[in-house]
């Protein structure tokens, strides 16, 4: 029996990355001093009391270099080495476009396997989930998980202060990238 690889989708910052990486920069170069616990939105700007285009002109800036010093996630480049041997992967980020040549130099230096990255520029990832024939994505912003999850694709929902809310039955609370690989596992044994 051929059993169907599932085709997953997976957000980058706060959910490859540490969720928090970021702050530090923003805090210096905006002389704040929030803690990561702080933080109860996904917001960069409206999380340091900051305006989008004060953020913008820092990011189009700094925002390589701030990608660049991001920290892996514990288990992350394991854990979807294993999933992109079984399944098929894809990466969906909000980030721009011009991030390319730094996000695929940062996924080698932590290992983690790539075949394809989507850079959308925005946070709406539902047409592309769409045309990928997403199964799963796993995603760190709440706004994100809510779209996807109302549209019928499965959410792995990797938990962070910030999305610290009322969940529907299409999205799954997860802690770590071992508890996402059993989630997965457990759902492609079901199909």
């Amino acid at each position: 029996m051929i059993m169907k690889r599932l085709s997953i989708c997976v957000d980058i910052d706060g959910t490859i990355t540490d969720p928090f990486y970021w702050v530090d920069d923003v805090n210096q170069h905006f002389n704040k001093s929030i803690k990561p616990e702080e933080i109860t939105t996904y917001n960069i700007p409206k999380a340091h009391n900051i305006s989008d285009e004060a953020f913008l002109e820092y990011y189009m800036e700094y925002g390589a270099k701030m990608h660049l010093s991001a920290k892996i996630r514990e288990g992350a480049a394991y854990y979807l080495q294993e999933l992109h041997n079984v399944h098929n992967i894809y990466y969906v980020t909000a980030r721009m476009s011009h991030m390319n040549d730094v996000t695929e130099v940062w996924f080698n230096k932590y290992s983690v396997p790539f075949k394809e990255i989507y850079y959308l520029g925005s946070h709406d990832k539902l047409n592309k989930a769409q045309e990928l024939n997403c199964d799963i994505f796993i995603e760190d912003r709440l706004e994100n998980a809510l779209q996807l999850s109302e549209a019928g694709i499965e959410v792995y929902l990797v938990d962070c202060p910030y999305n610290q809310f009322e969940l529907n039955d299409k999205i799954i609370r997860v802690n770590t990238w071992e508890d996402i690989y059993n989630e997965v596992n457990k759902r492609f044994r079901e199909w």
